[in-house]
């Protein structure tokens, strides 16, 4: 990346609304606080769901979008073609790791299968040393509540510590969580020194 890219975070969240407006008045929020702050969205380059709503809040605040979507997906969550830039790639794996280092955050927001495989893959990955970039939990409504027993399950038992957990940032609040966010990366080394897998 150039040094003039701006502060560049990655979204995961739902290709649906979700059940309740608070997702959709979330992603809103997220998507305009990241133009407003004149950084970028990273994000897997739908055109649906909360998806399409961090998108669109984020570009109607004047910021820059950069979507990421596999070519069988191109049509399937009707992928974004207004976004600053559209990358269609051959695959999962080449979605997720272009995303990766195009960021210098990573933001799970309320989501399914996809968001929670790539929120936990990230982690790993900082886990074992790939990155060092900063990431956190959007719990809205307390959505990852129940998640977060089960980690903590994990860490009782045996399987996790407290340090992986500390990794991982939790906050109800979008703003607030964005401030988290680029306050843990004034200590990250930055998206430069990405360790291609």
């Amino acid at each position: 990346m150039e040094a003039t890219t701006p502060f560049s975070v990655c979204v995961y969240c739902g290709s649906r609304h979700g059940a309740q407006t608070a997702y959709t008045e979330a992603a809103r929020q997220v998507g305009q606080a990241i133009g407003e702050r004149g950084w970028r969205l990273v994000y897997g380059g739908g055109n649906v769901g909360l998806m399409g709503e961090v998108a669109d809040a984020t570009l109607a605040a004047g910021g820059q979008v950069v979507g990421v979507i596999p070519e069988l997906l191109l049509q399937k969550e009707v992928g974004h073609h207004h976004l600053t830039e559209l990358h269609v790639v051959r695959t999962m794996h080449e979605r997720k790791q272009l995303m990766a280092e195009k960021a210098h955050a990573f933001m799970a927001m309320p989501g399914g299968i996809g968001t929670l495989e790539e929120i936990f893959e990230v982690w790993t990955w900082r886990h074992i040393g790939y990155h060092d970039q900063p990431m956190g939990l959007l719990n809205t409504m307390g959505y990852y509540d129940p998640l977060l027993a089960f980690l903590k399950r994990g860490c009782d038992d045996g399987f996790m510590d407290a340090d992986q957990m500390a990794m991982l940032a939790v906050n109800a609040d979008p703003l607030q969580l964005l401030d988290e966010l680029t306050a843990r990366s004034q200590l990250a080394t930055g998206p430069d020194n990405y360790r291609r897998i």
